[in-house]
């Protein structure tokens, strides 16, 4: 089974199992087919993190993502009278695009673990063939298209890639790719290590170079992918798994460890008493995410230890159960695709790739047709922060895709788009389907809330879809939240997905209604 925000993206991990390819070959071919398809949301020049279990095994984490170039540092902004690194154009291309070498690592751990053995020719096929023959604009990439068009017409690339006539394309329009897909037989033939250490690589240091960048040939090959052990989560239905920092993957465990104390006096998962709960619990996780989460090399705590039950028991007893805490302010937007696949033999795959704001930087290098992402913009200029902008350091990142094993045999692999609401959605997702017995499908499906700013948004209000049962808004109000209500289905909410695996080989799933995606299953 596969589940991806975008069809043919599950499509492509599907055909790929059922040709005898593994979880991990079917979520490469997935991310190189969504990478094309969903151009708004994902790009080959962004970031990605994997959580990879085998049966008997705790899962790995692989962190495939960029440090800053060796050329921006503070210094090189400021000279240029920037109070902040801007959020597009080439000055905003400043971090190695990592996801690419995820997929190599993936790629040779599958091979060396798993006994891989398809090509990458075939788990690129899809991609190249839609990259070139095209495939139809979705309604999501169509308004989004539009909706920035202003913001990115003078980006060099953007408008020569994105849009017809200068104008967004009608949902429905084939759209096609050629560069992309020359690029993308360049990867299937020479490897994928290319982009970093080949011919590929010299093309995107000079394409970056024309464009603004400080990224070089050298930030490109030091670049590598890093095997980590995976956060844990000690949950009283199993063990939870997450991706450590530079990710947010800590807050999702945190809200989900707290919640584990709050939420068994709770009846309805879709009730005010719950939101509460749960907005409460995203309050104290953020705080300790805005105090402590960096590249780790420069941070000075253990995030494993902020999950020790001893802290939890004292963040849960901090909530009160009718009064709102104050709120500060979110992070702001991102955009992300998360993805899962399980295999026949229980190989589970929770991958996330994103380019950070709509399409990154805005930047479509000119001759590999590969939009650059804008994650170094999230760096601060200002050298006594959390996350200083300096040669080589890795930026703070929202995505965390996540993996659970539960005490009843059950895997489950869920994770969602949307900066702050990453964290949040997983904690919808999970409780309604681990502690309050849903399935994935209507775990997914019911009314979610996000706290704060994300994708599309830049109010800090608490945010409810319209679906909620009347009173549940007014109920919240009265405990002290400044409620916001927005459509009943709202891309606000990011596109959560997942699969759940039992111990007979089982399998259910769940995609997201408010994506263009798909649950595939064989």
């Amino acid at each position: 089974m596969a589940v991806a925000p975008h069809a043919l993206a599950s499509q492509s991990a599907l055909a790929v199992m059922r040709e005898g390819g593994n979880a991990v070959e079917a979520m490469i071919a997935a991310a190189a087919t969504i990478a094309v398809v969903y151009p708004h949301m994902n790009s080959m020049g962004g970031d990605g993190f994997w959580l990879v279990s085998r049966p008997g095994h705790p899962p790995l984490a692989l962190e495939a993502c960029g440090a800053a170039a060796a050329a921006a540092d503070i210094g090189a902004y400021r000279t240029r009278g920037l109070e902040a690194i801007p959020f597009r154009g080439g000055l905003a291309a400043n971090t190695v695009a990592g996801t690419v070498s995820g997929w190599d690592a993936a790629y040779a751990w599958s091979r060396e673990n798993l006994g891989g053995r398809l090509p990458l020719q075939r788990l690129l096929g899809d991609a190249i063939d839609y990259a070139r023959r095209g495939m139809p604009v979705t309604t999501s990439q169509a308004a989004c298209t539009s909706t920035k068009r202003e913001d990115l017409l003078a980006v060099p690339g953007f408008a020569e890639t994105f849009l017809v006539d200068g104008q967004a394309p009608a949902p429905g329009a084939l759209f096609r790719q050629p560069r992309l897909a020359v690029t993308l037989e360049q990867l299937a033939r020479a490897g994928l290590d290319d982009f970093y250490r080949g011919d590929l690589a010299q093309v995107l240091a000079r394409d970056l170079a024309t464009a603004g960048s400080p990224l070089t040939a050298s930030d490109l090959a030091a670049h590598r992918p890093v095997w980590k052990k995976a956060l844990v989560l000690e949950h009283s239905r199993g063990k939870v798994y997450n991706v450590p920092p530079p990710t947010q993957g800590l807050v999702s465990l945190l809200i989900l460890g707290q919640l584990d104390r709050l939420l068994e006096a709770v009846a309805d998962p879709t009730g005010a008493d719950y939101v509460h709960l749960c907005t409460e619990a995203t309050k104290l996780a953020f705080g300790i995410r805005d105090a402590h989460i960096t590249d780790p090399a420069h941070m000075d705590v253990d995030p494993q230890s902020l999950l020790d039950a001893g802290r939890l028991d004292a963040m849960a007893a901090k909530i009160s159960r009718d009064r709102a805490a104050p709120w500060g302010k979110g992070k702001g937007p991102a955009d992300t695709v998360w993805m899962g696949a399980v295999d026949a033999h229980g190989v589970a795959v929770s991958f996330i790739q994103s380019i950070y704001h709509e399409f990154g930087s805005g930047v479509v290098l000119a001759e590999s047709g590969i939009n650059w992402q804008n994650r170094g913009c999230s760096f601060s200029l200002d050298p006594g922060s959390r996350n200083p902008l300096m040669p080589g350091r890795k930026p703070f990142h929202t995505l965390n895709p996540a993996m659970a094993h539960l005490d009843d045999g059950r895997t489950l692999v869920y994770g969602n788009m949307g900066g702050d609401g990453q964290p949040q959605s997983q904690s919808a997702v999970f409780t309604r389907i681990v502690q309050f017995g849903m399935n994935p499908q209507a775990a997914v499906d019911a009314p979610r809330w996000l706290l704060g700013r994300t994708w599309g948004q830049t109010s800090d209000t608490l945010k409810l879809e319209s679906r909620f049962a009347p009173g549940v808004a007014d109920a919240l109000r009265g405990r002290g939240h400044e409620v916001e209500i927005l459509r009943p289905y709202d891309e606000t909410m990011g596109h959560a997905g997942a699969i759940l695996r039992h111990p007979d080989g089982t399998l259910e799933g769940g995609a997201d209604p408010r994506s263009d995606g798909a649950v595939a299953a064989w």
